[in-house]
């Protein structure tokens, strides 16, 4: 199967409500489905706030999707992470489990959920396989939104088994990419490095501190890549068995930081601080299955994509540090 097996004319007319659909992922999964013909309803979490019970249930009923993505989702760089364990497991779990339950009662056709890489054991074998998402505990940073997300897998695989009900379940990478979130408090490591290069050069500092070692290793998936691979499993992806999206390209943080401060123009020292995480050591997955079973791969050049995100960072700056609701 490849990308051109999808039907031009699929999307036509079709209602798919995208959660988090203002999110930055869910911005471009929303024009992505557009652009597919469908008519996308995209609330904003003040409309629709999935937490809450029947809320979910309510926005099926009235608008009778044929699909839904589920994006809503609470989200953090490491220091997040470490502050708010509670509501990054809790939300995340409330969101996805009504989000499920009322998609099987409104008798929605299909429902495509994103996992996360941070559900993987923290000494995953690179690259990561589907398979091994069961073999351990996540890295401790990650964990609470890990789990969550996992249980949601669990949740998707036994209403399919009792139920018949339908469901793709895509576990990206670390996604990049043009509006991305920058604000300090919920930014991860891609647009963090980007914000500090940036504010460095144009204060004349001859050094910024990065946190960790620079040893660990990413993963990076434009974010329009990943839409496109969404969009793909909404028609052609009928499985509550995961598939992994990402870029087969292992990069470390250190390389990753040395880029980003020459694409800005930074030429100061990068100081790493290693009383700070890094996170999990190694982070890379094996995406053959999503090629086998999509025709999709990722097609954006990694330094393109960076140039990419940091103009649009310095050409949008006060709407990329707005801190999300």
């Amino acid at each position: 199967m490849n990308e051109k097996s999808s039907s031009p004319t699929f999307w036509n007319d079709r209602v798919v409500v995208v959660t988090g659909g203002n999110g930055f992922l869910g911005r471009n999964v929303v024009e992505a489905f557009r652009q597919a013909g469908a008519k996308v309803v995209a609330p904003r979490r003040s409309e629709a706030d999935l937490t809450q019970p029947g809320v979910a249930l309510d926005l099926f009923k009235t608008h009778k999707p044929s699909h839904v993505v589920h994006l809503a989702a609470r989200v953090g760089g490491i220091g997040y992470n470490q502050v708010a364990p509670a509501p990054l497991y809790l939300d995340n779990l409330m969101m996805g489990t009504n989000t499920i339950e009322a998609a099987r009662t409104a008798g929605v056709e299909k429902t495509i959920l994103l996992g996360t890489v941070c559900s993987y054991p923290k000494f995953t074998p690179v690259p990561f396989r589907e398979e091994s998402i069961w073999d351990g505990y996540p890295e401790e940073t990650n964990a609470p939104y890990g789990i969550a997300k996992k249980a949601l897998l669990v949740h998707a695989q036994v209403n399919a088994k009792q139920y018949g009900q339908r469901f793709a379940f895509l576990i990206p990478t670390n996604l990049y990419g043009p509006g991305d979130k920058f604000h300090p408090d919920v930014s991860h490591v891609i647009p963090a490095l980007i914000k500090k290069c940036v504010e460095a050069k144009e204060q004349k500092l001859d050094k910024i501190s990065v946190w960790g070692t620079g040893s660990a290793s990413r993963d990076y998936l434009y974010v329009k890549d990943a839409a496109r691979a969404i969009l793909l499993a909404g028609e052609l992806h009928d499985s509550s068995e995961p598939l992994n999206l990402g870029n087969n390209r292992e990069i470390t943080i250190r390389e990753t930081a040395e880029t980003i401060a020459r694409i800005v123009g930074f030429t100061g020292e990068l100081v790493w601080d290693s009383t700070r995480p890094d996170g999990q050591p190694r982070r890379r997955v094996d995406a053959s299955r999503a090629e086998r079973e999509l025709g999709w791969h990722a097609t954006m050049n990694f330094e393109d994509g960076l140039r990419q995100t940091v103009e649009w960072f310095i050409t949008n700056r006060q709407e990329a540090l707005v801190l999300p609701a």
